[in-house]
């Protein structure tokens, strides 16, 4: 069994920032994948931003403002968010991707952590 403990979510006034961390723990033998994705009750839920071994990929709407980080050592995964607008309000959930000790493919998602932006 994997763990993700999310964090660091809040309130905070538009063009305000936060930090959103998701540490892994539990039966892990790699992670390739780590991402943050996002869903508010209009909308399906988004990839917001993925970090890889060698690559990061954004989504459009937080390019330039979001930066997606991450410590393998600790096995956990970071959203700095800056310059926050109304529309970033959501629950933001993080999603890891890799294997097992016994090689089985992993896909988990954690609770999610709401972030509220007030404009």
């Amino acid at each position: 069994q994997v763990q993700l403990v999310e964090s660091g979510g809040g309130l905070v006034q538009a063009g305000g920032s936060l930090r959103l961390s998701c540490a892994a723990s539990g039966s892990i033998r790699s992670i390739s994948a780590m991402g943050w994705h996002r869903q508010t009750p209009e909308k399906q839920r988004e990839m917001v931003a993925e970090i890889t071994s060698g690559s990061t990929t954004y989504a459009d709407s937080v390019k330039g403002r979001f930066t997606i980080s991450r410590d393998n050592a600790k096995n956990t995964v970071y959203l700095q968010m800056n310059s926050l607008k109304s529309e970033d309000t959501a629950n933001y959930y993080c999603n890891i991707k890799g294997y097992s000790p016994s090689l089985r493919f992993m896909d988990y998602w954690g609770k999610g952590t709401l972030v509220t932006v007030s404009s």
